[in-house]
């Protein structure tokens, strides 16, 4: 055995649970908390107008802070971002459950977007600086990618069965628990190497020209959806975020120490697995969001059992992951699966297209969710393996960060970009089929029905442009996972990041 091998952490995978423990809790914010707010919005009084602060206030705080909480965990060391990302998440959600208006609120969304701007990256980049040998990391990005995956339909379930049976503050309360055991075993089971810290100084002007133009980028599209990508405040959040990304990243070829250096980006293969993540992302806001409508309101689903028919994407997407991303990722180059999976994952998408009012589950649901949740996983695990493989251990957290902008960008842009095209198709049927409709509830049906299906090929025509991207940037060979499979070790130069010595 090599001397790598010998004085790898002996805890690594006890600390593994508590990183995917942490990971969990943060992706299932994103859906748990939709399931509770016609609950929340009626007993807190809050208007028509002013509920989407309750998802714009922690989508401006996240995606906004995401590149400085990774520098900041960067800074003070991975685990200390991880504990005092988590300890803060918690008391946000304290104060969502306990709300008694909607100042509280959204006070509270925008606490639990900064603390998870500090946590996310810190969860991703402790495996980066853990997991070093190949077959490892293999598997503890499958798990991973598992979870970031399948959480946000996880989400849709717990936060029915806690509004239904419980009440809708149990979505924030729940958040508590699962903050305290990941923090408790963080400190117990977690040990990096202090080779890995970045000392240098912090980047302040890219820190407020990133943190605004992120804010302003994230701002325009939920804006979009909101209004319209024509009014006059959509369109001065878009031309800011621009002008001010476009700062940033002259400032960031300037500075001695940036806030992101721009060889984490410029990178062909991580910048091909950014990209391809965040196409993904938009292509399955698709899915979980019309599906979602599709089985609430047309078929007239209960939020647990919407929750419980969205089951089968997750085992899809752990199988995917664990099972067939972590085992070939050893055998294959990403690409090879990175493709195969996002097209299997845009056939998936495309049976959707055949959704009528009346469509059984178990013919066109079921089985469009197995294949978009099979292609997912399988694809997800490498991506996110990529997008952090090779990078210097200092650089750990901010690669990391952009992996979750990505994520969250692209969730940005595939809510306000297809929900625009799905309400500009339910409206166009409605008018096209007013004069022969005979029943109004059938009408408004067969309207949102279509506006869905108009939207999912889009979502379609995404995830096959996320898999023309992959392979076309994405050219890593995986030379090192090829050795490591065949008995050879891999050098800490390969992967960039140093193993942890006691």
């Amino acid at each position: 055995m090599s001397p790598a091998h010998s004085t790898l952490d002996p805890k690594r995978w006890k600390a593994l649970i508590f990183i995917a423990l942490a990971q969990l809790m943060v992706v299932l914010d994103g859906t748990i908390v939709n399931i509770a707010l016609p609950s929340a919005q009626a007993d807190l009084g809050i208007s028509d107008a002013n509920r989407q602060w309750v998802i714009t206030a922690y989508a401006l705080a996240f995606g906004g802070l995401l590149l400085f909480g990774g520098r900041v965990s960067d800074m003070w060391g991975r685990r200390r971002a991880f504990v005092i990302g988590l300890i803060g998440f918690a008391l946000a959600s304290a104060l969502g459950g306990a709300a008694q208006n909607e100042a509280m609120m959204f006070g509270s969304r925008a606490l639990q977007g900064v603390f998870g701007a500090l946590l996310a990256p810190a969860s991703l980049s402790l495996l980066t600086v853990l997991f070093t040998e190949a077959k490892e990391r293999a598997k503890a990005f499958g798990v991973f990618g598992a979870i970031a995956g399948a959480g946000a339909a996880v989400g849709l379930l717990l936060g029915g069965v806690l509004t239904d049976y419980m009440d809708w503050r149990w979505t924030f309360f729940v958040n508590i628990p699962f903050a305290a055991v990941a923090a408790v075993g963080a400190i117990l089971t977690v040990n990096e190497p202090e080779s890995a810290r970045n000392r240098s100084r912090l980047d302040v002007p890219g820190v407020l020209l990133a943190s605004l133009g992120l804010v302003a980028l994230v701002y325009g599209f939920g804006r979009a959806e909101q209004e319209s990508w024509g009014e006059t405040f959509t369109v001065a959040s878009f031309v800011a975020s621009g002008v001010l990304l476009t700062l940033f990243v002259f400032v960031e070829s300037r500075v001695r120490s940036p806030l992101l250096p721009l060889r984490v980006i410029s990178d062909r293969n991580r910048g091909g697995a950014y990209l391809s993540l965040g196409l993904a992302i938009i292509g399955m806001f698709g899915l979980f969001l019309f599906l979602t409508y599709y089985l609430q309101i047309v078929r007239g689903y209960s939020p647990v059992r919407t929750g419980v028919a969205f089951l089968p994407m997750v085992a899809g997407m752990i199988i995917g992951s664990t099972q067939i991303g972590a085992r070939l990722v050893m055998r294959v180059p990403p690409r090879a699966l990175m493709v195969p999976g996002l097209l299997v994952a845009s056939l998936g998408m495309l049976i959707l297209t055949r959704l009528e009012p009346d469509s059984a589950y178990v013919s066109v649901v079921l089985p469009a969710e197995i294949l978009l949740g099979l292609g997912m996983g399988t694809s997800f695990m490498p991506a996110m393996s990529l997008a952090t493989e090779r990078i210097l251990p200092t650089d750990a957290g901010v690669a990391s960060a952009m992996v979750n902008v990505s994520q969250q960008v692209g969730g940005a842009i595939g809510t306000a970009a297809l929900n625009t095209v799905a309400a500009s198709a339910t409206a166009s049927y409605a008018v096209a089929h007013r004069a022969t409709a005979t029943d109004p509830q059938t009408l408004e049906f067969a309207s949102m029905v279509h506006g869905y299906t108009s939207a999912i090929w889009w979502a379609f025509g995404i995830l096959v442009a996320a898999a023309v991207t992959a392979a076309v940037l994405i050219n890593s060979k995986g030379h090192g996972a090829r050795r490591a499979a065949e008995g050879d070790d891999v050098t800490e130069e390969e992967h960039a990041v140093p193993v942890l010595v006691h």
